[in-house]
């Protein structure tokens, strides 16, 4: 809950003479436009949601692409929650990330989000629209047809069971066994368990007949139902149904061959969404879409970006069109160039401009902002221009990016005895109820809230400043909580990655060779099969539900394995030769491992309340994984035994963050911790990271690499020894002889497998009698084997993160049409390019046939 002081600091600016002119103009419907200038964008997303508080229509917010959406999407939520309360809907209509001539299907989640979006607009329930300008030059259909993309259910409602699975079939669900991730459904008798995408929970539909008798959430682990539900909504999740006479027409042009099962996947053809939209066009423009209130105000985020935006999009349009293979008529997909600047100009508009241009101040008025300045978590000067700002009559308010850095931010405040007020009580998010002791009673004192605003601004006109995020801590907001994070499947599975020739071992047989997959009927059922070939042409076909029998082989590159003979001895001998070797390994790490459980460890505190205040400044949603391993490793440290816990997970997946928070604990409670990478670049990353993240902390982090030269290496020595240093981030520097600890507690590893024999002998010693936790990407098996057998412990982080988007992969041959046009989407996009190439001795001319298509 925002209190009423951050609106009356915001209605500084809305109450400014400027604002209040042009607003002025904007209520005769006569005025085509208005403009406000001179604004830095915490400045123009202030009066976007300003629009619609006082304009109470909707409001379309142009951007020139989809970055700049996103990153002005959050702004402009916390804006219209402050100024025109919780229930403003803030939405965004993304632009597709493909083009209809690439023959690539748009990406799922964009496809979701557009079509959630557009049901909303449909509904009249979204006030402001953030839209990129390649997302408004698509052709959309009327408000009744994305309407009934969507299905809202309740008990004693009508639908019919066969028309309720056609439905999700068509508006992108999928049918599985059991529904335990968004966007799939399961029918079993009259139950259809379904999970829409911005649900918690999924769904129980219980029908009776043709009539819903009950509507219940269900927990999809265990699968039980967990409490009554009033009604639910089920999104789509594409705005293209897979509705079979569409579908007909789009495989009789792009693949007339068809068969019905291709028909019913509805996904074999890549690109037949765009094939669709244009069988379906229905011509309308994005203006013609908001229901219920009437004419929309349209606002332009800087009309000479959107202008550019718009004719590089239409010379994309016509260039790459003309160049491609796959004929489209791209009129039947977007508005031409004509019809844009006539549905532009027949709406009203309101620019907002950060310069005062000539033309934009013809017919605009201004409103001069400024940025803030950034302090680098240097405390004192923020302090004293705060005290400096209040006292020569301003108001200020400062922005906390999560409940941790708010909380840090009132410490301080008393600290230095300077009066604040709390903005909000409460985090609408998590139900948290901040403190309530606020030592002021009026708006002159510091206002703290938590905002997601990364740069601050200076309304130097309305003697107002309000401080972002990054200007004292250099923490960035967190500018969109995920509601949740779908699971990815079979973690430590390869066989995606098989193909035909590759070499595999099976548990029974020994070393064969894949051929590749089967489709047999064995006793009168059909089923897939793996066919394996061994020694003397003899041939295996395992079924696919045996694959846990069967692993890829791994061996030096380039070295080809002899095949085992079926039925043979040698494979059985081999394995008794392993056997042995193992047990002598295993008698070898249980002597280790227990003299590091009979020595004893330190046993660390319970978290404080610093802990807390460091966890709530990620700036992200904790995976379900990351909090399970953030638990078990918390529990290991605060027992007196000696931690050995190995964190698997993928590049991305978020074991950096759980470390930090082990590294935390240990420093908190007067500790050490030395976290030990393979590489000198991974060095400088993480100790740029841990820097980032301890920043609003009086915490020393240093680092040991040939990035430090000999005299500051010494100087760093001094120091860990003597207690000053908290945290040591190095290479395998930190092994050497040299480096003597004063309390060391935790001892991170990553990658501990890149290490090599040295330097593991060295880490044992380490080791012995202080807490470790090792991450890995990719374990070696003698690691993993160490964890599954108890002698390490470990925790896995299989979940995703948010935006971490699939990757999309095309095969092709060699065509130098093909690179240029990839290269020209991904850099008119603002993307990067990285070309690989697999020789070193033609490398010079592989650059130059790029720089050739792509000057």
């Amino acid at each position: 809950m925002i209190l009423p002081a951050v609106s009356e600091l915001l209605s500084r600016v809305t109450r400014h003479s400027s604002v209040v002119e042009v607003f002025a103009q904007l209520r005769e419907s006569s005025a085509a436009e208005a403009a406000l200038t001179g604004l830095t964008d915490p400045a123009k997303t202030l009066l976007a949601a300003h629009a619609v508080s006082a304009l109470r229509r909707p409001v379309i917010f142009l951007t020139a692409n989809n970055q700049r959406a996103d990153a002005l999407l959050e702004p402009l939520r916390y804006f219209c929650r402050a100024l025109a309360g919780p229930s403003i809907q803030v939405a965004m209509l993304p632009a597709f990330d493909v083009l209809p001539w690439q023959g690539v299907s748009p990406h799922p989640e964009i496809l979701e989000s557009r079509a959630a979006t557009l049901w909303r607009m449909s509904h009249g329930t979204v006030n402001l629209l953030v839209v990129p300008l390649a997302a408004a030059l698509f052709r959309l259909r009327d408000a009744a047809y994305y309407s009934g993309l969507g299905r809202t259910l309740e008990p004693d409602a009508d639908v019919a069971f066969d028309e309720l699975l056609g439905h999700l079939i068509a508006v992108g669900y999928e049918r599985v066994e059991t529904a335990d991730m968004p966007g799939q459904f399961a029918a079993r008798g009259g139950i259809v368990d379904i999970f829409p995408p911005e649900t918690v929970r999924p769904v129980r539909v219980e029908l009776l007949g043709d009539t819903v008798e009950s509507l219940r959430e269900y927990d999809p682990a265990t699968q039980r139902s967990v409490a009554p539900v009033v009604r639910t909504t089920l999104l789509p999740l594409t705005e293209f149904p897979r509705r079979r006479e569409i579908l007909e027409r789009v495989y009789a042009r792009g693949a007339p061959d068809s068969s019905e099962t291709e028909l019913r996947e509805a996904g074999a053809l890549p690109g037949w969404e765009f094939e669709a939209a244009r069988l379906e066009s229905g011509g309308n423009d994005l203006f013609q879409l908001p229901a219920g209130a009437g004419r929309p105000l349209v606002v332009l985020d800087e009309s000479d970006a959107l202008d550019e935006a718009a004719a590089d999009f239409f010379l994309r349009l016509s260039r790459d069109g003309e160049d491609s293979t796959r004929a489209v008529d791209t009129a039947e997909l977007f508005l031409s160039q004509e019809e844009w600047s006539e549905a532009l100009a027949g709406q009203q508009r309101l620019r907002l401009e950060r310069l005062s241009l000539r033309h934009a101040a013809a017919n605009g008025e201004e409103l001069s902002t400024q940025p803030t300045t950034r302090f680098h978590g240097n405390v004192p000067p923020f302090m004293a221009e705060v005290r400096a700002r209040l006292a020569a009559g301003e108001q200020v308010m400062a922005s906390a990016g999560s409940i941790g850095e708010l909380e840090r931010l009132t410490d301080l405040c008393r600290e230095y005895e300077l009066p604040y007020l709390l903005g909000e009580l409460e985090d609408t998010a998590t139900g948290v109820r901040l403190a309530e002791d606020s030592t002021a009673g009026s708006v002159s004192a510091l206002v703290l809230t938590r905002a997601p605003l990364s740069e601050g601004v200076v309304f130097r006109d309305c003697q107002l400043v309000l401080y972002g995020t990054a200007d004292l801590f250099e923490v960035l907001p967190a500018s969109d909580r995920p509601k949740r994070r779908p699971k990815t499947a079979g973690f430590f599975s390869d066989f995606s990655e098989l193909k035909a020739g590759d070499y595999v071992v099976h548990v029974d047989h020994g070393i064969g060779q894949f051929e590749g997959l089967r489709n047999l009927e064995s006793e009168g059922a059909r089923g897939e099969f793996m066919l394996l070939r061994y020694a003397e042409d003899a041939r295996l076909y395992v079924p696919l539900e045996r694959l846990d029998l069967v692993q890829n082989y791994r061996a030096m590159e380039g070295e080809a394995p002899a095949l085992d003979r079926l039925g043979g001895t040698a494979w059985a001998a081999r394995k008794a030769r392993v056997r042995k070797s193992l047990q002598d390994m295993a008698d070898q790490l249980l002597r280790l491992y227990a003299a590091r459980k009979a020595s004893g460890g330190v046993a660390f505190s319970p978290d404080t309340a610093w802990q807390r205040e460091f966890e709530d400044g990620f700036e992200f949603d904790e995976t379900p994984d990351q909090t399970t391993a953030i638990s078990d490793i918390k529990r290991d440290m605060e027992r007196a035994l000696p931690m050995d816990r190995l964190l698997c997970g993928d590049v991305g997946y978020g074991k950096t963050e759980v470390a930090m928070r082990a590294a935390f604990k240990a420093v908190a409670d007067s500790k050490q911790a030395a976290v030990l990478a393979p590489t000198t670049v991974l060095v400088f990353q993480h100790y740029e990271t841990f820097r980032h993240r301890f920043a609003a902390f009086p915490m020393r982090i240093e680092m040991l690499s040939r990035f430090r030269s000999p005299r500051e290496q010494k100087q760093i020595l001094l120091d860990l020894e003597a207690g000053k240093v908290d945290i040591v981030i190095g290479t395998h520097r930190l092994l050497s002889r040299d480096v003597r600890f004063h309390d060391l507690g935790l001892l991170i590893v990553d990658e501990e497998q890149r290490f090599g024999v040295a330097h593991k002998e060295r880490l044992k010693e380490l080791k012995k009698d202080v807490d470790a936790l090792a991450l890995s990407a990719t374990p070696i098996p003698r690691t993993l084997h160490m964890s599954l057998a108890g002698l390490r412990d470990m925790s896995v982080i299989e979940t995703p993160p948010k935006d971490r988007l699939a990757i999309q992969t095309v095969v092709a041959p060699f065509q130098e049409s093909l690179i240029q046009r990839a290269v020209q989407e991904e850099l008119a996009r603002k993307g990067q390019v990285f070309f690989i190439h697999n020789r070193v001795e033609s490398i010079y001319s592989i650059a130059e046939l790029v720089q050739k298509l792509a000057p």
